[in-house]
């Protein structure tokens, strides 16, 4: 049987461009099993129009004509719960983590919250409301925290609106700014260290979770961390495995997979983290969609430990295949009784 899989891409976000990069390479992954796959482009363009192999059509009518969807999208609707809550109504399986799972990951404030009750470290910070006075925002700041400080929308993805600041005047102008892309910020104090993330994997090497290899991110000259520039002008350089002690990459790992199991994720997901030489590992947020560009991270530690990229895309169908089927038979056995 040839599984119809809807590669759903773009979306009415600030990262439109890298999901459809990722849908792409998704895509292109497919066509290496003609025998086991259809690939079908399902774009929804930044308006929320969805198109099904650049014809535009309803929703409802292409999600009818799918088997399993693959999520290659990022950010806003595509992993906030958006649109993992209209597959849900549809019956239609995807991969990733569920809407519970992708709305409580993608809300940082909700990560660092339940990253701190599960023991891991977060660094100093607070969330800021639209309502908030913004000298009241700053003198609070100056009093809790040594700057410098970094800004962030609290539900946005890729670091688009994140900026480190060190002065009043700049902090005050970076809140207003991340305010542009969602409607709460997160300040917080600024971890001197180096960067590191760490993929998990569901049901693989028969493990129910696998924690990959830590890819360390080492930002070009003039970045002080891993910013959108950064991220997709092909200059930082990765390694993987990193150079952290063999206590760190623990550390690390762990972090990862608490993270994971904690706030019920899915499949796959991606855990951002800073590692001062003093202070040790502290949790910066999760990425319930990593991306699966040419140049993404998540790829890249998935082949360190001998899974090419369309096994891995191969694998993750058949994550969202067989556990719809588990679902669909608790279910029916709970109607049943």
């Amino acid at each position: 049987m040839v599984l119809r899989v809807g590669v759903l891409r773009g979306g009415p976000s600030n990262e439109y461009e890298v999901s459809l990069k990722s849908g792409q390479a998704v895509l292109s992954a497919l066509a290496s099993f003609p025998d086991r796959f259809l690939g079908l482009d399902v774009l929804i363009d930044r308006s929320g129009a969805w198109h099904l192999n650049g014809r535009l059509l309803p929703a409802d009518r292409i999600l009818r004509q799918l088997d399993v969807a693959f999520l290659a999208l990022h950010g806003a609707y595509g992993e906030d719960g958006h649109v993992q809550g209209l597959l849900d109504a549809f019956g239609v399986p995807y991969t990733g983590s569920g809407r519970l799972g992708s709305a409580l990951a993608f809300h940082k404030g909700i990560a660092r919250m339940v990253a701190q009750q599960a023991g891991i470290q977060v660094p100093k910070g607070w969330i800021v409301g639209p309502d908030a006075d913004p000298r009241r925002v700053v003198a609070h700041a100056l009093r809790s925290v040594a700057p410098p400080f970094v800004v962030k929308p609290v539900q946005s993805g890729s670091s688009v609106g994140v900026r480190k600041v060190w002065t009043a005047d700049a902090l005050k102008a970076a809140v207003q700014e991340a305010f542009s892309h969602a409607t709460s910020v997160l300040i917080e104090e600024w971890i001197e260290g180096r960067e590191a993330t760490v993929g998990v994997l569901e049901q693989w090497g028969g493990k129910s979770l696998t924690a990959l290899p830590e890819v360390e991110i080492v930002p070009p000259e003039g970045k002080d961390f891993f910013d959108y520039e950064a991220k997709y002008s092909g200059m930082t350089e990765e390694r993987c495995p990193g150079r952290f002690s063999r206590e760190v990459k623990d550390t690390l790992a762990q972090v990862a997979l608490t993270i994971h199991r904690q706030l019920g994720l899915r499949h796959f997901s991606r855990t951002d983290c800073i590692v001062h030489p003093k202070r040790g590992v502290f949790f910066l947020e999760v990425n319930t969609l990593p991306g699966l560009t040419t140049a993404s991270l998540f790829p890249q530690a998935a082949q360190a430990v001998g899974i090419p990229f369309p096994t891995l895309v191969s694998h993750l169908i058949r994550l969202a295949v067989e556990g719809d089927g588990k679902r669909r038979r608790s279910i029916a056995e709970v109607t049943v009784v």
